[in-house]
């Protein structure tokens, strides 16, 4: 584990174009959003649930790879003192719609206990620069998942 969060902390230094390997590309992402879940100070049933579902969904995933995917990632944000290292990751290893779709996986994890924290709020307007995601497609992302969830 430490030595892949080596790797991703140390990741295109050389060459910024080279491709990201599937797993590190599913460990930062699995990241960011463990990091919106435990923004409010707990890591509750609710957005344990959720960030399974999304993962499996997103990466087409068996429940044990998911399971240790989350460990994973619980250890790289309780080790990890930025988060540009892993929205770097990401940007550049997805496709803009996919940097869409992970604002919009953002959003329903942040509002998976029912209540939108200012720090979460917060993160996620600071990912959505950091991935180069407009405002405007952040929005549009958060209204899907207000319908989704039928909060208003």
């Amino acid at each position: 584990m430490l030595k892949r969060l080596k790797k991703i902390l140390s990741i295109k230094a050389a060459d910024p174009s080279a491709a990201q390997p599937q797993a590190d590309l599913n460990l930062a992402a699995a990241a960011l959003l463990v990091e919106a879940a435990v923004m409010d100070g707990q890591f509750d049933d609710d957005e344990r649930v959720t960030i399974t579902a999304l993962l499996k969904n997103k990466f087409t995933l068996a429940d044990v790879e998911v399971t240790q995917l989350i460990s994973d990632a619980e250890q790289t944000v309780a080790n990890a003192n930025e988060l540009f290292t892993l929205t770097r990751t990401v940007k550049n290893g997805f496709a803009h719609e996919d940097r869409v779709s992970m604002i919009e996986m953002l959003w329903e994890v942040v509002y998976a206990d029912g209540e939108l924290h200012d720090y979460e709020s917060n993160l996620v307007r600071r990912l959505t620069g950091l991935l180069h995601v407009s405002d405007r497609e952040s929005g549009d992302a958060r209204k899907r998942v207000l319908a989704k969830l039928k909060i208003q």
